[in-house]
């Protein structure tokens, strides 16, 4: 299981995944569903995830299966920002679909 903390345009939540990296397709395919295509995440260690949750960590984690690899611990940025310091957080990582951005002129 994984947990990371997403800022991408239409603001920022953190989610957990049954899967192994922020870029399986599964994972990718669900958030997209729900509008985010490019993001940048921050890999929220499990236990301290759990900690600051607490029981709505514990379910949603139980709420995690094979046909729903994704669930949304917080859609509230503000609060998943003073949740978190960023010493806490793991590596950045970014995800861009091809051919996402658009260029135009203003």
């Amino acid at each position: 299981m994984k947990v990371f903390l997403l800022f991408s345009g239409s603001g920022t939540m953190v989610v957990m995944t049954d899967r192994s990296q922020v870029d399986d397709q599964s994972f990718l395919a669900v958030l997209a569903g729900k509008g985010v295509e490019k993001f940048v995440a921050y890999e929220i260690p499990v236990p301290l995830a759990r900690e600051r949750y607490g029981h709505h960590f514990e379910k949603a984690e139980q709420e995690l299966s094979a046909d729903r690899p994704l669930r949304v611990l917080d859609y509230n940025g503000e609060r998943a920002m003073r949740l978190f310091r960023f010493a806490e957080l793991g590596a950045v990582l970014m995800h861009e679909p091809e051919g996402y951005t658009e260029q135009k002129s203003f």
